[in-house]
């Protein structure tokens, strides 16, 4: 049996505080659905270095927020062992995408080159706006531009020209000054 590593497992959440005595759990959702959290399974929780599956019994909406019951947690203090741990699934249990669509894991790590060539630095977050992703992009060190970040919309076609997942670039029409 081999041993399954980070790469292996996208985090779609973290357990919030308890909830109750009866060993319920608030849940941070980071999917773009709170509740489309739910429909991914098995979900695994990191404890002590390693990714453990846990079943759910049951969740249900709260105020602006989700609980949950995992099963075999009944009280407060099994609970509390949960609080503040990952959420994640296994990478081959998100559905595949279109062409041209990418999970924001495989544009992190990513060289960001412009198109006159310049290398902007390496995707290490992305952020929701509302009305379009950004990407940011940092450089090892302060660039000839003063720059050692950069946010940069991603914008399919007019901002982002190109995605190769296999040779961990992307190519973008950004001036580097920004």
């Amino acid at each position: 049996m081999s041993l399954l590593s980070e790469k292996d497992f996208v985090v779609l959440g973290k357990f919030g505080a308890v909830y109750g005595i009866n060993g319920w759990l608030k849940i941070n959702s980071y999917t773009d659905i709170p509740e489309g959290i739910f429909d991914y399974t098995p979900w695994q929780v990191k404890f002590q270095g390693s990714w453990q599956p846990v079943q759910i019994s049951s969740w249900k909406r709260h105020s602006n927020g989700l609980i949950t019951k995992l099963t075999d947690v009944n009280d407060r203090d099994q609970a509390q062992l949960y609080v503040n741990a990952d959420i994640a699934v296994p990478v081959n249990a998100l559905p595949a995408l279109a062409d041209g669509d990418y999970y924001w894991k495989d544009l992190m790590g990513l060289t960001v080159m412009n198109v006159q060539g310049y290398n902007l630095g390496e995707v290490t977050d992305l952020m929701e706006t509302g009305s379009n992703d950004v990407l940011v992009v940092k450089a090892n060190r302060t660039d000839a531009f003063g720059k050692s970040e950069r946010l940069i919309p991603y914008l399919n076609d007019t901002v982002v020209k190109q995605v190769d997942l296999t040779a961990k670039q992307m190519l973008v029409d950004w001036n580097p000054a920004f």
